[in-house]
């Protein structure tokens, strides 16, 4: 029993290291683009200046993964990441030009984008022997987002937009000091390497090519939402701590939907593409909601639904994965499902979003997101009837030569 208890208490930091990074990320994600705002940029150049985290996080990721491979250390990986965003941090902030500004953002996210997966990596590291407690510890990460957030909010605005750099580096130095403080760890990354000839046997699967491409249809305007929601938020008069409030909301009762989702869901291909369709018919409520919105107060409570809408279409989306592709090509089947959800639809939804933002307003911004969402509906729909009606019957009679070769 005190093995038990000096072994726990060796993991707290990591714990604490869930709460801070995630609260991090937050305070950057959610109050930077006011910071912009208040720099001088319009929504069209914030957009663009956003769309750079997920492009770079496209080269960005498979780097880091092959360093944390050839290091043997994910640990010492992350505490470089970490090191490289508190540095070029302080660039970004204190760039004097727009030029500098896009420069420093571009070698900022190459260190910060991949973080979130390290960070999942360096806890799997820790709790191999006991994979139940990797829920305990990422849960950590969800807190902190949603606890950060609400406080971000309410001491910016007593301090001011202009002092969020000194927030962002204060809880990114005390998130490097918890990493230091964890015991030695050496784990690689165990994720296989995604190979251009295994890929071809599901990318010519229909149903999963029109999977990916009606995600990224829905998930574009979510895009927009999470990089504008705090401008359109400030345009009602609303104040950061409204902000906070809206992120809080939208993420405090994510860990209880995903439960539900678990708990509950038939795993069957046709209710799975059936719970996308319906999935995507709540986003479409909630971009309508939004483009009416007339109030602050009522974004804030209008983002509950990201609760629902995000968490239950990546839980299904990955499910939805394991059932179209073979068990040989999944990890490469998932990893493309994460880039083309958080990589693709992020460049074109910030880039998209500040655009219509910048020239027709938010509310159309809103409207447009609504009219995507309502097109995945219909597809997730079809595709739903086809598969009712004609089944799925995936090749199941590859050589297992041909696995060998991939």
């Amino acid at each position: 029993m005190d093995d038990r208890v000096k072994k726990q208490s060796k993991l707290l930091p990591l714990k604490a290291f869930n709460f801070l990074i995630y609260g991090t990320m937050v305070i950057f994600t959610s109050f930077f683009q006011l910071y912009l705002q208040d720099a001088g940029m319009n929504k069209s150049e914030i957009g663009s200046l956003m769309a750079l985290g997920p492009l770079v996080s496209l080269f960005a990721n498979p780097f880091w993964m092959k360093w944390s491979d050839r290091l043997q250390n994910t640990r010492r990986t992350l505490l470089i990441m970490m090191t490289g965003t508190l540095l070029l941090i302080q660039f970004v902030f204190h760039a004097g030009t727009y030029r500098m500004v896009y420069l420093a953002m571009i070698l900022f996210f190459f260190f910060q984008s991949p973080m979130f997966a390290q960070s999942n990596t360096l806890i799997l590291g820790y709790t191999a022997n006991q994979p139940k407690r990797f829920g305990s510890f990422r849960n950590w990460g969800s807190i902190g987002w949603a606890v950060v957030a609400v406080s971000a909010g309410m001491v910016i605005d007593r301090l001011g937009i202009s002092r969020l750099s000194f927030l962002v580096t204060g809880i990114l130095v005390l998130a490097i000091g918890t990493v230091l403080l964890l015991p030695p760890l050496k784990a690689a990354s165990e994720t296989p390497p995604i190979r251009l000839r295994g890929l071809a046997q599901f990318v010519m699967n229909r149903y999963f090519v029109a999977f990916i491409l009606l995600g990224i249809v829905v998930s574009v305007p979510n895009v927009m939402n999470n990089t504008f929601m705090s401008l359109y938020i400030a345009e009602l008069g609303g104040s950061k701590t409204m902000v906070g409030l809206a992120v809080f909301l939208s993420s405090f009762l994510e860990v209880a939907v995903l439960f539900l989702f678990h708990r509950y869901l038939k795993r069957s291909l046709t209710t799975l593409i059936g719970c996308l369709g319906l999935v995507s018919v709540l986003f479409c409520v909630r971009w309508l909601l939004m483009a009416g919105a007339s109030h602050p107060l009522e974004v804030a409570f209008i983002q509950i639904m990201h609760c629902i809408t995000f968490g239950g279409y990546f839980y299904v989306g990955i499910q939805v994965v394991s059932q179209l592709v073979p068990p040989v090509h999944r990890a490469a089947a998932q990893s493309v499902f994460t880039l083309t959800w958080s990589g693709i639809s992020g460049v074109i939804g910030s880039l998209a979003g500040g655009w219509l933002y910048q020239n027709f307003g938010g509310a159309a911004m809103y409207n447009m997101g609504f009219m995507m969402a309502l097109a995945g509906a219909a597809g997730f729909g079809i595709m739903w009837y086809w598969l009712r009606s004609q089944g799925h019957h995936p090749k199941t009679n590859i050589p297992e030569e041909e696995f060998e070769d991939m």
